[in-house]
C-alpha cells in the first residue's frame, strides 16, 4: 500500500489529448519510439527499487531538494534569519538518537515508554524496527508502534497502519489500518497523507478517486513527499474539472519530484519539456533530464536518450553515445527495432566504441 501508485507514476500511461486553457497538451506521452517493454514488465515502471534510480525510505518520505548550491553558484545568498532561543523541554533520548547513540537513546526512552509516553514508545519502535544498536525485532517494534498509535502519535499511527495492512506481525485489519492512516493524515503526517490518498484512489477508481485524493496529495507534496508531488502533477494534467490556477502548477510539482531523485519524474519532465506538455518546449533542458534519468538506471530513459542523440534533439548528434544507450537498454530487455536497425548500420569501429562505453558504464 505504501508504494503502489494508482497513477501513471508506477503503473499506467495516458494518451495525449486536447488541451484546456493554460495547458498546451494534456495527457501522458508514451516514452516508446516503437520500443517494446521486456516481457512481464510494467510499461511505466521507471525503476523499482522501490521504484527507482535513487532509493527512498520505506515510507516514501523523500524531500525535494529544491534549488541546490550549484544552481545558485555566483548568486548572493540571502542572510540567514536570527536563530530563536529554544524554550521547550529537551528530549535527551531523541538527542542521543540523532547523534547515533542508539543504546543510550534506548536506555533513556524505555522507562518513559513503559510509563506510557507515546514519543518514547515511537522512538523505541524505530530502534527495534531498524535494528539500530540492537538486534532487529519487528514484532516488538509493532507492539510499541501500536502502543504509541493508541495514544495519538501521528508517526506511530502511520507505521502501525502499514503493519496492520500487511498483517505479518499483528492480525491483519484493513478497516483499522485505514482509520489510523486517515487520523495520521489529518494530524499532518506527510507520508500518511500520501498513503491515504492512495487508498482513496484504490477504493474509488477513475477521476472521482483522484479528485478525492487530491487534497491529501497536495498537503503531502507541500511537505516534500516526492511520490505525492509526482502523483499531483499527473492529476493536474490528466483530470478534467481542475481549477486552472492549480493546473498551471503541474510542471512545477513534477520538477520538484524530479529534483528529489525520483527517476520516473525525471523521465516524465524530460518528455513534457520536449513535447511541450503543461508548458513551453525546452529541448535542451528536456535532454538534460532525460540523460539524468538514464544515468540513474531508468531503462526507458536510456532508450529515449538514444533517440535524442540520433535525432539531435536538445543536443548534437552522437552515434556512438546513441548506440551506447541503446545497448544498455537492450541488455535490460527493452527491444526497439528502429534502434536495432540504427545500430547495425554503424561501422565496426563505432559499434566497438559503443560496446566499450556500455561496458564501462556498467562497471561504474
Amino acid at each position: 500500500m505504501a508504494t503502489a501508485l494508482a497513477l501513471p507514476a508506477h503503473a499506467q500511461q495516458q494518451n495525449a489529448g486536447a488541451g484546456n486553457a493554460g495547458v498546451e497538451k494534456r495527457g501522458r506521452i508514451t516514452p516508446f519510439n516503437g520500443a517494446a517493454m521486456p516481457e512481464g514488465a510494467a510499461a511505466d515502471k521507471g525503476d523499482d527499487k522501490s521504484a527507482g534510480g535513487n532509493k527512498k525510505p520505506a515510507d516514501g518520505a523523500v524531500p525535494s531538494s529544491g534549488v541546490n548550491v550549484f544552481d545558485r553558484m555566483g548568486a548572493e545568498l540571502p542572510a540567514l534569519p536570527a536563530e530563536k532561543p529554544f524554550t521547550g523541554k529537551v528530549d535527551d533520548a531523541y538527542g542521543a538518537f540523532q547523534r547515533g547513540y542508539y543504546l543510550t537513546a534506548m536506555d533513556l526512552a524505555l522507562p518513559r515508554a513503559q510509563l506510557g509516553d507515546p514519543a518514547a514508545q515511537t522512538l523505541i519502535a524505530e530502534i527495534l524496527q531498524q535494528g539500530l544498536g540492537v538486534v532487529r525485532d519487528p514484532k516488538q517494534a509493532a507492539f510499541w508502534y501500536g502502543q504509541a498509535a493508541e495514544k495519538g502519535d501521528p508517526a506511530a499511527m502511520f507505521k502501525y497502519a502499514l503493519i496492520l495492512m500487511e498483517g505479518r506481525y499483528v492480525k491483519r485489519d484493513r478497516k483499522k489500518s485505514e482509520e489510523l492512516m486517515k487520523k495520521a493524515a489529518d494530524l499532518g503526517n506527510g507520508s500518511a497523507q500520501f498513503n491515504y490518498g492512495q487508498t482513496l484512489v484504490a477504493d474509488n477508481p477513475g477521476p472521482k478517486g483522484l479528485k478525492l485524493a487530491m487534497p491529501y496529495y497536495e498537503k503531502s507534496a507541500e511537505q516534500g513527499i516526492a511520490d505525492a508531488q509526482y502523483a499531483l502533477s499527473q492529476i493536474l494534467v490528466n483530470v478534467d474539472g481542475i481549477e486552472e490556477g492549480k493546473r498551471a502548477r503541474a510542471r512545477e510539482w513534477l520538477i520538484r519530484a524530479a529534483r528529489a531523485g525520483y527517476d520516473t519524474a525525471q523521465l516524465d519532465i524530460a518528455i513534457w519539456m520536449i513535447e511541450g506538455i503543461a508548458g513551453d518546449r525546452n529541448l535542451e533542458e528536456g535532454f538534460g533530464w532525460m540523460r539524468r534519468a538514464a544515468e540513474g538506471g531508468n531503462v526507458v530513459a536510456q532508450n529515449r536518450l538514444s533517440h535524442l542523440y540520433i535525432n539531435a534533439i536538445g543536443t548534437r548528434p552522437n552515434p556512438v553515445e546513441a548506440a551506447k544507450w541503446y545497448v544498455l537498454s537492450r541488455r535490460a530487455g527493452l527491444k526497439d527495432d528502429a534502434l536495432e536497425d540504427f545500430y547495425l548500420g554503424l561501422n565496426e569501429e563505432q559499434q566497438k566504441q559503443a560496446l566499450s562505453a556500455a561496458n564501462k558504464y556498467r562497471r561504474s
